[in-house]
């Protein structure tokens, strides 16, 4: 009797110290009141102390419709998010799976198998300008867009001897820009699509996982014209370390690592490494790496990524006299850049009086832009060193000092308060060397044109060993920019944690807006984090 007592309590133990495993959420997509099961082994025959979250928020027990050891069955609550899923078995928590809310899905109809190539038959306009919306008549589009595209001209120039050659699809055309909000409906017989920024007259195409429709031709006008040329490829190594790792018990991480963004200026990204394998390998513009650590005494933890990036030169030719201000002030465009944030703070008293004085009754958007720019060229002078911490518009304002970023945030803010669609961008400036720093610049949007880049830093003398010596740095850094900048951020990304009550670090003035790098979950004490600055490996 006592060696069988010892043997059941022997199972016991080993039972309580399994890790849940997680092997499968199903269906992944869904919404507030459907059922979903997880499945996978470990969970107990009985719920307990176990808990799920769903982007980092615990399910409450009225969720819980039915709890085995290897199968959950779930009533998705009316305040569910998208993100991780986790099963956490008293504090010993499985790997996440991601879920999606099917309601922040642009169109929220259930999926059909396409069986034919996608068809138009009409656009509402033969001629349209850039950010107004084109309507597509026809058939087989699919009712969900997924990863279904409509495909616009673009005009590049590319370089005739290059050892990294990019498909015709990404140097002759350009897709709706989800970031822009250029998707505004999509079903089986009607897209409606804003026409993308650096769109020219020419083909359109819909392109599905069936394949691409017929072309028809669109003329699209514009108040001036884009060039994009003297193309760059570069190789980019992101890399992270977490080590000396100190925990009361078993702790797990989740990193949030940028990757590089696209857009018409950077149409070609290619992960050509990613160690060790990802969660995912793209949520929401971000490798997600998820590392636990059983013991204090394992070794660091290196996470590595390489990229292959596409960059190209831009120059934008206006005719301000065509400019004028934003008509279509419900457009989700409009409304997204236009709007203050913790960190662009464009509801500031202040900054609202100072972009009113420098303005005064200008009502032209590119003019305005313009007086702003020359305004912070002429009473700021560069800090050739980045500050700490984040935006300080009192301390700016006092020192009559700005650093790359301040001068980036500013600009953003000021726009935002004249009600000019504006964004700050992050990422790397790669010098002549090959050698790289965190860099911010910044874009603004004029309607029947698109964005327009501005790198005040650059502009004002920011120190900097260019590939082609630019004579006058003022004038061109407005409304042009060089093939020496990777981008990382086109605007600020708001992650969601996905541990509970985790400890999250925020990188301030990095190279990507985002805030939440890491997390670590509650039985962390302490860690060791490094994060470098991406460096190119090689030029092409």
């Amino acid at each position: 009797m006592i060696i069988v007592a010892l043997a059941v309590s022997i199972i016991v133990n080993i039972r309580m110290t399994l890790v849940p495993e997680l092997e499968l959420v199903e269906p992944s997509i869904g919404s507030p009141g459907d059922v979903i099961f997880l499945r996978g082994q470990h969970f107990g025959t009985l719920r307990n102390n176990g808990f799920v979250e769903i982007g980092g928020e615990r399910l409450t027990a009225s969720s819980y419709l039915a709890w085995s050891d290897t199968e959950i069955k779930l009533l998705l609550p009316s305040n569910v998010q998208e993100g991780l899923v986790i099963v956490d078995i008293s504090g010993r928590r499985s790997q996440p799976k991601v879920f999606t809310n099917e309601n922040t899905i642009p169109v929220a109809v259930p999926q059909t198998l396409l069986s034919k190539k996608p068809s138009i038959d009409s656009f509402s306009a033969n001629s349209l300008g850039v950010g107004q919306l084109l309507v597509i008549s026809g058939s087989n589009f699919g009712e969900i867009r997924k990863d279904s595209k409509v495909l616009f001209k673009v005009e590049r120039e590319l370089r005739d001897s290059e050892e990294f050659r990019i498909s015709a699809d990404s140097s002759e055309f350009i897709a709706g820009n989800i970031d822009d909000f250029d998707y505004e409906s999509w079903s089986d017989k009607e897209i409606k699509v804003r026409i993308p920024d650096g769109a020219v007259s020419g083909n359109v195409f819909v392109q599905t996982e069936k394949g691409r429709s017929s072309p028809k031709n669109l003329k699209i006008v514009s108040c001036g014209a884009k060039q994009y040329f003297n193309d760059k490829t570069y190789l980019v190594r992101v890399k992270t370390d977490i080590s000396n790792v100190a925990a009361t018990s078993a702790s797990s991480f989740t990193l949030h690592i940028p990757r590089p963004e696209l857009s018409a200026t950077q149409p070609v990204i290619e992960m050509t490494e990613c160690m060790p394998k990802p969660l995912l390998e793209n949520y929401h513009n971000s490798v997600i790496q998820h590392a636990e650590f059983r013991s204090v005494k394992e070794e660091p933890l290196e996470f590595k990524q390489d990229f292959m990036i596409k960059v190209f030169e831009i120059s934008c030719r206006i005719n301000r006299e065509q400019v004028r201000p934003f008509s279509d002030r419900q457009r989700p465009l409009f409304v997204e850049y236009t709007k203050p944030n913790v960190y662009e703070p464009s509801d500031n008293p202040e900054i609202v009086k100072l972009g009113a004085a420098i303005v005064k009754k200008e009502r032209n958007p590119y003019v305005q832009a313009n007086l702003v720019y020359n305004y912070l060229l002429k009473n700021f002078t560069l800090l050739q060193f980045s500050r700490n911490g984040d935006f300080n518009f009192e301390q700016v304002s006092a020192e009559k000092a700005a650093d790359s970023y301040d001068f980036a945030i500013m600009f953003t803010s000021i726009l935002r308060s004249l009600k000019i669609p504006a964004k700050t961008l992050s990422g790397v400036l790669v010098d002549a060397e090959l050698k790289t720093r965190s860099h911010w610049w910044n874009e603004f949007y004029i309607e029947n044109f698109g964005w327009v880049p501005v790198d005040l830093a650059l502009a004002n003398g920011l120190e900097y060993n260019s590939f082609h010596a630019v004579e006058n740095k003022k004038d061109y850094y407005f409304g042009n920019l060089d093939s020496q900048h990777i981008m990382f951020s086109s605007g600020w990304d708001i992650v969601k944690p996905s541990l509970t009550n985790s400890k999250i670090v925020y990188r301030p003035r990095s190279y990507s807006l985002q805030n939440i790098w890491e997390e670590a979950s509650a039985e962390t004490d302490s860690y060791s984090s490094f994060w470098n600055v991406p460096e190119v490996l090689g030029l092409y």
